[in-house]
Formats: structure tokens, C-alpha cells, sequence
């Protein structure tokens, strides 16, 4: 896959562990570069959130379909020559393959941070079906992204406005 310059994306996948950010910094991005954005937790069927609000974690069999769904919405939006942003927490390569694939005009921003701190902010969030006990199983099956994926690498330390800043930053540059 050859790296997409800045002016070739079509749709953006933010990608991290469950209190990343995700939603947030999509939110920031989408207003900044007026691009319409999807949570990703929209397009699964509710036996997995139910599943996930049980704090049962989801299996790769309960994820296919959900996944295939946001690489449908993904292409829509390619096919229709708009842009996008959509969350996923997309923690494995064979989830990213699906979502991203060769499709070159879709960049990847992964938001990273290390568990205590991301347990933190989960643990003062509130109305989310994701809770805080599966925040570990995520960890364990997170697969970073590797430097063929070209991803855009940004910290979740700073303010969401700097993290979106350090982000819009990267895809610009």
C-alpha cells in the first residue's frame, strides 16, 4: 500500500482502545475540516452491544460484520467522492485490512495512550454501553499499527484541541 498524500484523503478512520478519545477528537476534526463523521458503534447490530454492555468482549465472528459494514459506509463515501470520518477501534490488522485494505485514500489516525490513564477517563465517563472491565481484554488484543500502514500517530496527553491540531497538522503536511 503506497502512502496517501494529504490531499488524496477521502475518509479518515480514527482508530484506539475503548476512552481513547475517538469520538472526541473526530468531532473536532469533523467540524475543522467540515468532513461529516460516523461513530463506528452505530453499525453494530445490537447483539453486540448487548454483548459488550454485559461485559462480555466481542468476538472476530461478532466483529465481521460490523466492520464490513463501516468499510460499506467507507466506500460509499469514496464512490460518492466525499470525504469522511468515521471511529473504529479497529485494534487488530486483519480489522484494519477490512476498513482500509489498499484503499489509498483512506488514512488511518491511531490515538495511543497507556491503560492507567485511559481507565481513568473511562471510569468518569458516563451513558456508554463499553464498560471500564473490558478496557484490559482491548489491550491485550490491540495490534499498533505497523509503519506499512502509514498510520498518523497521536498522543491522547494533550487537550483534545491539541491533539486534533498535532492530527490536522499531519494530514496537511
Amino acid at each position: 500500500m503506497s502512502k496517501p498524500s494529504a490531499d488524496r484523503y477521502a475518509v479518515l478512520v480514527i482508530m484506539g482502545v475503548s476512552g481513547c478519545g475517538k469520538s472526541t477528537i473526530a468531532e473536532l476534526l469533523s467540524r475543522e475540516l467540515g468532513w461529516p463523521y460516523r461513530d463506528g458503534d452505530e453499525f453494530h447490530p445490537a447483539s453486540n452491544v448487548a454483548k459488550m454492555h454485559g461485559g462480555t468482549p466481542l468476538t472476530d465472528d461478532d466483529r465481521w460484520p460490523w466492520l464490513k459494514a463501516i468499510a460499506a459506509w467507507i466506500d460509499a463515501k469514496r464512490d460518492a467522492h466525499e470525504h469522511g470520518i468515521v471511529t473504529c477501534s479497529a485494534l487488530k490488522r486483519s480489522y484494519r485490512d477490512i476498513l482500509i485494505g489498499d484503499r489509498a485514500d483512506v488514512g488511518l489516525v491511531y490515538l495511543t495512550g497507556d491503560e492507567e490513564l485511559i481507565a481513568q477517563r473511562l471510569s468518569k465517563r458516563s451513558g456508554h454501553f463499553m464498560p471500564k472491565g473490558l478496557l484490559h481484554s482491548q489491550f491485550q488484543t490491540l495490534q499498533e499499527p505497523g509503519p506499512d500502514e502509514h498510520p498518523i500517530v497521536a498522543s491522547i496527553a494533550p487537550t483534545p484541541d491539541e491533539i486534533a491540531a498535532n492530527i490536522l497538522r499531519q494530514v496537511r503536511s
